[in-house]
């Protein structure tokens, strides 16, 4: 099979369609991936033992199921106890939830290598416990995991075609409708290949920055705290 350059014009809008749907449950996801991420960080770190070793076996369990499973759960099975959710909700839902299990234990690290000190100094000035997580810790602990975090929000993006599976008419599903449709495959699914690479290479390249960037901060801070 030849590459024929005016199929592949003519298809152009139709995956511009599902791109538009996959970053839009990209960025949903992500977003609640971070939000409930963080959220779980700081209620092991400060919730008492009990919330600790909850929300630590709940993210082993989620981390320890694959996301597909878990969309297949969320979408399918659920429905069998009267909890109906709309493929997009259901996908945003269960891929945020999935990923939130990662970032809460990139988002633990980087509080555990807060300084000490900052926690004693927000005691002496008789900071409440929300203005010393917001204003203190958080600030400190969130450069340096920014790059971890993107890799992540990469990574989701390239898992997104998962999402055709529960009826999300996404990048892949749009590929696959063609595919199916005119029984040509190569210029969709390379096409869909380059849509991919045109957003994972840019991302890694800044991602690389950031690693650099804090990289020769932490080794300046430590210069000086040396002199």
């Amino acid at each position: 099979m030849e590459w024929d350059w005016s199929f592949a014009l003519n298809i152009l809008p139709q995956l511009f369609e599902g791109v538009k749907v996959t970053v839009y449950a990209t960025v949903l996801g992500s977003t609640l991936a971070m939000l409930i991420g963080l959220a779980i960080a700081i209620g092991r770190r400060s919730g008492g033992p009990v919330l600790e070793a909850v929300l630590r076996y709940c993210v082993e369990f989620v981390r320890g199921t694959p996301l597909l499973v878990q969309l297949y759960f969320t979408f399918y099975v659920l429905p069998d106890i009267g909890i109906f959710l709309s493929p997009l909700v259901a996908g945003v839902v269960t891929i945020g939830i999935h990923y939130a299990s990662y970032t809460s234990e990139v988002y633990r690290a980087g509080i555990d290598n807060v300084d000490r000190g900052l926690w004693e100094a927000a005691t002496a000035l008789n900071l409440t416990r929300l203005q010393t997580w917001r204003h203190v810790i958080i600030p400190q602990a969130l450069p340096p995991m920014l790059p971890v975090l993107g890799n992540y929000i990469v990574q989701m993006f390239k898992e997104s075609p998962l999402l055709s599976m529960i009826t999300i008419v996404e990048l892949m599903g749009e590929a696959r409708t063609i595919a199916n449709t005119t029984y040509r495959y190569l210029e969709p699914m390379s096409m869909v290949g380059l849509f991919f690479l045109a957003v994972s290479i840019p991302s890694v390249i800044a991602l690389s920055y950031l690693e650099r960037r804090f990289g020769m901060e932490r080794k300046r801070h430590h210069n000086m705290s040396v002199f």
